[in-house]
């Protein structure tokens, strides 16, 4: 899977989870301050994330997480395991 894939199927997690506009998503997209996600929401992405790779997201894989791209690469990551 690309990070052009990783990237698409996020817009569509955000888009269906948090009602986000895709537009809106790019790499450099801040999750906390440009989205105005919380730690809950976090949470929930994580848990959406580890629903999208069939993998088991340990807190450290996603602690230092702040951009999109911060999350494309946590996915490419668990993905290349």
């Amino acid at each position: 899977m690309s990070d052009e894939d990783i990237l698409l199927r996020l817009k569509d997690v955000l888009r269906e989870t948090f009602e986000i506009d895709p537009a809106r998503v790019t790499p450099d997209t801040h999750l906390f301050t440009d989205l105005e996600l919380d730690s809950i929401d976090a949470v929930d992405l994580a848990i959406q994330v580890q629903d999208m790779t069939g993998m088991r997201i340990k807190p450290e894989d996603f602690k230092n997480v702040r951009t999109v791209g911060d999350v494309v690469a946590a996915v490419r990551a668990l993905l290349t395991r």
